[in-house]
């Protein structure tokens, strides 16, 4: 009797534990599992596949090649009317510009651009600019528009174009894991709501009116389920240029296919290396973000999108509920051999069942499932393990997840804590980025062995200039890095360190890319970016555990490597690391500054020094130069 009410009482505990995971994730609060979520879900793409696409979109890119042929980018606004010019006579449904025209250039090419788009359906693109993350923005109404993105304002394309053309939001919903996994269809700011870009067009090429419904939008009589916010979740067809892709320099050499225009719909955007408009994808580390509006373009207009709306919530919230209680309920009751096969078989049918699901257009939750199934199942095990006597496995286990950490100052503090960062901490710390330039494509032309070896060098010397300086590499990005300093815990000249080692690291690969063979040496290039400010450390995983930090610094930090590439510059660094570092200027170094701009993706401005090396030709004699 006893027992029977000991298993009861565990099933009653793992129903409400379930449903508190559900209602928590559904109420963003658990945000860890988006990005479990997003892994998982790359995996189920891969497992479906690639598959061919709906021929509906043809993307003309401008390209690497374009912009070689010009030597500027952004493409200037002439040559933009004549690519707009040239495809518009080929008759297509809509054109659409991925390219946010929102700053004015050469008076005659502006007016050129939009008599251009005056000639045919054009639906532009705009911009919303969103608040801090750490910020809380209260709903501005109530009903189902109240889940809708809620930005501080729009960045609309100039009055000159605009008024010739439809408007569209393009941003994108990237969530933790930097891979779009949905497109909102909807935005709002506090007094009106705008078309996302790929719904405007859409419904400017289906000529069909636009209804939205509690729970789901129509184009007509075509439905469009979405998610509970108005987004549309997607999956990725395949890799990159999957969808139908032409070079706009094909346009400029003559050679454009009619047959990929007419009657199709076109969208221009940048596919432009290093242009920073690129998000990682299932089959792709990198996917021109043009590509990604495409691929929900093609999902609204073809009505192929993967189902995850209201009905799809429901299920999931049964099965966080009822699939840990039916687990438990056979480990309890069958505690044996026995028990754990048939449990282990009911995962693998629910597995099975998801997979089925998610090729066949329903993205039902993994992430969540696992997240209510998961702590139960071991509660319980664990409990049966220590009852038979298995608490030195148990032990054991413990003292190999100190293994789990890189930097031996962290060892150190989690032997001391074994609950250190096990919650997130606000603190200040200084963050350092470092990138090679031009690496992907020197990448295509080297032995692969050849290039295995550059990459071990460059990550070897990143290594010994954090180590050197008492920071810690968070993640080896490939060909670049990010360095922390503030764990384990912050000190006083985090920012003074931060500062050392990222003018040790310009040195440090200026001598290294020297060394290299001029074949490959003179082709590399580098850039570097320092901010100090508060971050959220924190550790990640189960059975991998890793230290991470986010928030606006890291992401500050990432984006003045483009800062510094943009002013032929390789050390970018902020007035916030300076002021921390005490820095005054060095003997052997010029800083120039200050710049005072914006990074993309933020708003407002931020005040950019740049840091070169005196010993160099090119650089001035003077210790701080102006920049008007």
């Amino acid at each position: 009797m006893k027992r029977r009410v000991q298993i009861l009482l565990a099933l009653v505990l793992t129903a409400l534990w379930g449903a508190g995971i559900y209602a928590g994730h559904a109420n963003g609060h658990l945000r860890f599992l988006d990005r479990l979520e997003a892994t998982l879900t790359d995996w189920r793409t891969q497992v479906r596949g690639v598959q061919a696409p709906p021929d509906l979109v043809t993307i003309v890119a401008i390209d690497d090649t374009v912009v070689k042929r010009g030597g500027t980018y952004p493409l200037p606004r002439a040559d933009l009317a004549r690519v707009v010019d040239t495809i518009v006579q080929f008759k297509p449904k809509v054109v659409a510009i991925d390219l946010l025209l929102i700053d004015r250039s050469a008076a005659i090419g502006d007016v050129t651009l939009a008599h251009t788009l005056a000639t045919g359906p054009m639906v532009l693109a705009a911009a919303a600019i969103f608040p801090s993350a750490s910020e809380t923005v209260a709903p501005a109404s109530a009903g189902p528009l109240a889940a809708l993105p809620q930005a501080e304002r729009f960045l609309l394309p100039l009055p000159m174009f605009a008024d010739h053309a439809d408007v569209g939001i393009v941003n994108v919903a990237t969530g933790q894991s930097g891979s779009p996994l949905s497109v909102p269809m909807l935005f709002r700011t506090d007094d009106k709501v705008e078309l996302s870009f790929p719904l405007r067009v859409a419904s400017r090429a289906l000529d069909k009116p636009l209804t939205i419904a509690p729970d789901h939008l129509m184009l007509g009589d075509l439905t469009v389920p979405t998610d509970s916010d108005f987004a549309l979740p997607i999956t990725y067809y395949g890799p990159r240029r999957t969808i139908r892709t032409v070079s706009a320099q094909s346009i400029f050499d003559g050679t454009l296919d009619r047959n990929a225009i007419e009657n199709r719909i076109v969208v221009i955007g940048a596919a432009v290396a290093g242009g920073g408009d690129f998000f990682p994808t299932p089959f792709d580390s990198l996917m021109p973000g043009v590509e990604v509006i495409s691929t929900a373009i093609t999902h609204l207009v073809a009505g192929d999108s993967i189902v995850r709306d209201r009905k799809v919530h429901i299920a999931d919230a049964l099965i966080a509920i009822l699939l840990p209680m039916l687990l438990v309920g056979l480990l309890a009751w069958r505690r044996s051999a026995l028990g754990f096969v048939v449990a282990a078989a009911v995962m693998v049918a629910w597995a099975g069942l998801n997979l089925f699901a998610f090729t066949h257009g329903i993205w039902l939750d993994a992430a969540t499932t696992l997240a209510a199934v998961v702590p139960p199942v071991a509660v319980l095990v664990g409990v049966q393990l220590w009852a038979g006597g298995r608490r030195t496995q148990y032990l054991a286990a413990k003292s190999r997840s100190l293994a789990q950490f890189q930097a031996p100052a962290v060892q150190e503090w989690l032997a001391r804590d074994p609950n250190f960062l096990a919650k997130p901490v606000r603190q200040d710390a200084a963050i350092v980025f470092i990138d090679l330039s031009d690496f992907t494509a020197l990448s295509q032309q080297i032995d692969p062995d050849e290039l295995q070896d550059i990459l071990q060098a460059f990550h070897a010397l990143i290594d010994r200039a954090a180590v050197d300086c008492g920071g810690m590499i968070t993640s080896f990005l490939g060909d670049g890095a990010m360095i922390l300093f503030g764990l384990p815990s912050a000190m006083p000249d985090d920012a003074a360190r931060a500062l050392k080692c990222a003018i040790d690291l310009h040195r440090g690969v200026e001598r290294w890319m020297a060394s290299l063979p001029p074949v490959i040496g003179d082709r590399l290039g580098f850039k570097i970016g320092a901010h100090f400010g508060p971050i959220v450390a924190s550790r990640l995983g189960e059975s991998h555990q890793h230290i991470t930090a986010n928030g606006d610094t890291v992401n500050l930090a990432s984006r003045l490597m483009e800062v510094a590439a943009q002013n032929d510059a390789r050390l970018a660094l902020t007035d916030a690391l300076l002021d921390a570092a005490d820095f005054h200027g060095a003997p052997d170094g010029v800083l120039s500054g200050p710049l005072l701009t914006q990074i993309r993706g933020r708003s407002g401005v931020v005040t950019v020094w740049f840091w070169r090396d005196q010993d160099r030709p090119s650089q001035a004699a003077a210790k701080v130069e102006m920049i008007d």
